[in-house]
């Protein structure tokens, strides 16, 4: 069968370094998206969750998980909700211990291999990142999440606000996946995505998928997207009636898995972090 592209690169399994084509002529057809949301004024007092995901404690969902388990007090006295208004980070401890003032932010690229978890710890003794991850680097979170046995670019930030702002689907920002899958597709079937789908109640917004090369049954399929939710690419191939047997993501915006080697992690230069934020904030 004809596929709609030629294969890229004579070994399918390694992750390529360049961002997708995918279908740009349609995709610079279409009406520009929306602007992502202007960003919250940083001056002036600001909510204990917002301060303290900012200080690199955690996200704002991670703060406010906290102040119900009572880990986080103000002057001695434990806080009971995210709401109160501070100028500063004076006073206010986690688990007893003072929360040190933000530094300026951090953004790393980490190769993540299959067999772990993008988690702190697991209940179940599994393997994490932070059991690969090497020692010495400061208090790291991940923007989104991979599967135990997905791997590719996770990329990691020491700021929670920046954190959330990756994430949001309202900030447009694209994660390109590669998946290798057993079963029948066609590239017509693949373009439908375009116009998302719906599987269990759960509505997945638009997807760009391409076929890139196939052997027999088993096929490399290219797909992008901008909402990131739980297992979604795994859903949606399953859903179409593949077997996906390996799942790479090779892009997070503007940043790919180029020359990273799988376990390694690399700090993303303060001028390409500045110009990203940058184009983001347009």
């Amino acid at each position: 069968m004809t596929t709609r592209r030629p294969p890229r690169s004579p070994n399918p399994a390694a992750p390529r370094g360049n961002p997708p084509g995918g279908r740009r002529a349609a995709r610079a057809a279409q009406p520009p998206r929306k602007a992502a949301p202007a960003p919250e004024n940083e001056e002036g007092p600001q909510r204990i969750a917002k301060l303290l995901a900012r200080a690199g404690v955690g996200s704002r969902r991670d703060v406010e998980r906290m102040i119900e388990e009572g880990r986080i007090a103000l002057n001695g006295e434990t806080i009971s909700q995210p709401a109160p208004l501070l100028a500063s980070l004076d006073g206010l401890t986690v688990d007893g211990n003072p929360v040190a003032k933000p530094v300026s932010t951090r953004l790393y690229r980490f190769h993540k291999p299959a067999g772990c978890l993008t988690a702190a710890r697991d209940p179940k003794g599994r393997k994490t990142i932070y059991d690969i991850l090497p020692k010495g680097l400061p208090r790291l979170m991940p923007v989104g999440r991979l599967d135990y046995n997905t791997e590719g670019l996770l990329l990691l930030t020491n700021d929670g606000e920046f954190k959330r702002q990756l994430e949001l689907p309202a900030s447009g920002v694209e994660r390109t996946y590669r998946a290798r899958a057993f079963g029948d597709i066609s590239q017509t079937q693949l373009e439908d995505l375009v116009e998302g789908i719906e599987i269990d109640g759960i509505r997945y917004g638009k997807i760009d998928a391409n076929l890139e090369r196939r052997t027999g049954r088993n096929q490399w399929i290219e797909l992008t997207l901008t909402e990131g939710k739980n297992r979604e690419v795994r859903r949606v191939l399953e859903h179409l009636g593949l077997q996906v047997s390996r799942l790479i993501r090779t892009r997070y915006g503007e940043f790919d898995i180029r020359d990273l080697d799988v376990g390694a992690v690399e700090i993303v230069p303060r001028d390409a972090l500045f110009q990203f934020r940058r184009r983001m904030a347009k």
